[in-house]
């Protein structure tokens, strides 16, 4: 049974809406003081993110706080490899880092498949618990980093700006390499299911890193990737249709080709026109996207004015078609009272474009 607000969802569809919807990436997170204190009293990041009823409460934090369309499941791209068995940590100011690399044949030979219903089993009761308390008022968004995205983490052991032990494999071992991705697009697949399952309605894939290949290789080591778990994924759950979205940072020069991947949507950064892309694609999927994220610390009349740019920009919906987004995740300094003037715009601006 669909939600009682099922704006995104139709938007995502192209359905009819009566204004355009709005959910922020990362949008439970550390510009909410309310998250600070519950990831305060969890102890760590990953004590926070495997309680199933801690990953609810922040998860609904931006929900109860602002009228967003949609939750997002609160958990990280890095869950996959985790339940591998590479030993993920987060150092304070460092980010992410991987007790074991993947960088030779034993290590590629020793992935495997996690089974989402036992070492992700944290992932999926969070999903259960979530559901729960939304009690169908909106729906929530399921998710997984690429497998390109992961491999980055997995083969760099932690964060990375030049990608050069990625890039260095893919371009001398590319066998052992598409192992990896191999593996990768199995689980990601299994896991995302296994959140549909568990009560996701829509699910996205985050390719964070897509955008750092050249051209060719995007289309060989990330998009045809995540074509396959758009294949695999589960398209219906409980009669309603399970919409996907794919989203590469970076995706301006692949965008026809990922409107035919077979997703429902796609995500887009701030450095392209949301109304170029929509005539260039002719239509063919939902957009999601795209403003700025700094924008979010400028005063409230211009996070207006740019709201309406962003909407301006897409232009008149005869159907849905576009969710409003940032073009990459928030920003832990945000003020929240800017949040609440961006949706506000949204929704308020918006409406005028459904009629």
């Amino acid at each position: 049974m669909r939600p009682e607000n099922d704006t995104f969802l139709k938007a995502l569809l192209k359905e009819k809406t009566e204004y355009t919807p709005v959910w922020l990436m990362r949008q439970a997170g550390r510009y909410l003081p309310e998250y600070c204190e519950t990831r305060a009293r969890a102890g760590s990041f990953m004590k926070l993110a495997m309680n199933p009823y801690l990953a609810c409460e922040v998860t609904l934090q931006p929900v109860e706080r602002f009228s967003l369309d949609a939750a997002i499941l609160f958990s990280d791209i890095l869950t996959v490899p985790d339940a591998m068995g590479l030993g993920l940590s987060f150092a304070a100011g460092e980010g992410p880092r991987f007790e074991k690399i993947v960088r030779d044949e034993k290590t590629v030979s020793e992935l495997f498949v996690p089974d989402p219903n036992d070492k992700l089993k944290y992932v999926t009761d969070a999903v259960v618990e979530i559901r729960k308390a939304l009690n169908n008022r909106i729906p929530l968004i399921g998710f997984s980093g690429s497998p390109f995205t992961l491999a980055c983490y997995m083969v760099e052991g932690r964060s990375s700006t030049s990608f050069s032990n990625v890039k260095k494999m893919m371009y001398q071992r590319p066998d052992l390499f598409h192992k990896i991705l191999d593996v990768n697009t199995k689980a990601v697949t299994a896991y995302l299911n296994a959140q549909i399952e568990a009560g996701a309605q829509a699910v996205m894939i985050f390719d964070s890193w897509g955008g750092a290949l050249a051209n060719r290789q995007y289309r060989e080591f990330s998009l045809a990737y995540m074509k396959k778990i758009v294949e695999g994924l589960t398209k219906e759950h409980d009669g309603d249709k399970v919409p996907s979205i794919i989203f590469t940072k970076g995706d301006a020069p692949w965008v026809e080709e990922i409107a035919n991947s077979g997703a429902d949507a796609m995500g887009l950064d701030w450095t392209v026109s949301l109304g170029s892309v929509r005539k260039q694609i002719q239509d063919k999927v939902a957009l999601q996207g795209n403003l700025d994220p700094a924008v979010l610390f400028a005063d409230e009349k211009v996070i207006r004015d740019q709201a309406r740019a962003v909407i301006d920009d897409y232009g008149m919906i005869g159907n849905g078609g576009h969710v409003f987004n940032l073009g990459h995740g928030i920003d832990k300094t945000t003020p929240p009272e800017s949040v609440g003037a961006l949706v506000d715009e949204v929704h308020s601006y918006s409406v005028k474009f459904h009629r």
